[in-house]
């Protein structure tokens, strides 16, 4: 089994990529979006001659929402799938959120205030930034600000009560779930556990069980229980004592050398799996001083593997990109990495520049 190879056909890196930013999402299930444009570079560049507005459109019109669900950062999720993920994950998130919560003096009491005074405000289509949840939550005498405030944010999403509303100018707003999504599912716990599962697998497969856990924020345990519930869409295979899980691939798409991504920081490609060995082949350990700089940045992929990492500086009108490889470049490895400088910029409606860095 070809584990690289597999990955990067499931996540629509190679082969047929898909029709509409949506659709993407829904086949991942969901994609992790704490740094917004990033985010939208890593749907962008699996969806055929998408462009940086491709992209906005639908979010703004809600055919795909941002939230904090699975683990305690925001991820694009479908309208009809978030009440199920909040409610199959919430549980856990909530564990984790705990001690942070109770240094900044938020209780049981405190959140249900804060919840009920965040539904009214945005009741009848109001999309309120940050700073206006603030001001409500201060107009009903509960301090809001810094951490607090993102906490109190926080739960009122992981109740399923406030999602993203649209973009006002380059600033989020936030928007009642029920007139955001009004036709969520909801599934019983197993339910919601298979459905993830073969979502995940079918997408980021092959994968360990311990990576379902990592990327979905479950115990291992569920995890596994989730595998049993859907492996009659599933397959596994041993390779090297592991058992990888997978979906019997769509289609089988090849990598054709040189296949290099310029792939944003918490690309689903990477930041969905513990165990990244497939992905770092012959280069140095992780924890290394020279992995640990290349991972703060965005990643660069050839054929499949992690071979360094760039950054972007922006212009009106161009975008420069600065690399770190952990190995040289071939003149036809090279031509590949402007091919896909080119089509990020183009992505942008911008001119590149691409420079080594030190």
């Amino acid at each position: 089994m070809n584990i690289v190879r597999q990955r990067l056909n499931n996540e629509r890196l190679i082969g047929a990529p898909f029709s509409a930013p949506e659709d993407a999402v829904q086949w991942f299930g969901a994609v992790q979006a704490q740094d917004f444009p990033a985010a939208k570079w890593g749907v962008g560049q699996r969806v055929k001659n998408c462009i940086d507005a491709d992209v906005d459109e639908p979010y703004q019109a809600g055919k795909f929402l941002r939230t904090h669900v699975m683990r305690p950062t925001w991820h694009f999720v479908m309208p009809e799938d978030i009440r199920w993920m909040q409610e199959l994950t919430a549980v856990r998130v909530k564990m984790l959120m705990a001690p942070y919560d109770r240094k900044l003096e938020l209780d049981a009491s405190v959140f249900k205030a804060s919840n009920a005074a965040l539904v009214k405000a945005l009741s009848g289509g109001q999309h309120l930034m940050r700073s206006e949840v603030a001001k409500v939550l201060e107009g009903v005498g509960i301090h809001a600000a810094g951490q607090r405030l993102g906490h109190l944010i926080m739960r009122a999403e992981l109740e399923a009560l406030i999602c993203s509303g649209v973009m006002r100018g380059k600033q989020h707003t936030y928007a009642l779930v029920d007139e955001r999504a009004p036709k969520a599912r909801t599934l019983t716990r197993d339910e919601a556990l298979a459905e993830l599962a073969r979502r995940y697998f079918t997408s980021h497969g092959p994968a360990l069980p311990q990576d379902f856990a990592g990327w979905s924020g479950l115990t291992v345990a569920d995890a596994r229980s989730g595998i049993e519930m859907a492996k009659s869409h599933l397959l596994h295979e041993v390779v090297d004592g592991k058992t990888y899980w997978f979906a019997p691939p769509a289609s089988n798409a090849k990598i054709t050398d040189p296949t290099l991504h310029l792939l944003p920081n918490y690309d689903e490609y990477l930041i969905a799996y513990r165990d990244h060995s497939p992905l770092f082949e012959g280069r140095p350990p992780m924890g290394t001083p020279a992995l640990y700089d290349v991972l703060s940045r965005h990643i660069v992929v050839l054929n499949g593997r992690v071979i360094g990492g760039w950054r972007r500086t922006l212009t009106a009108r161009e975008v420069t990109i600065e690399t770190n490889l952990l190995v040289p470049l071939a003149d036809t490895q090279d031509r590949a990495l402007h091919d896909a400088a080119a089509d990020y910029g183009r992505f942008l409606g911008k001119s590149v520049t691409v420079r080594p860095g030190r």
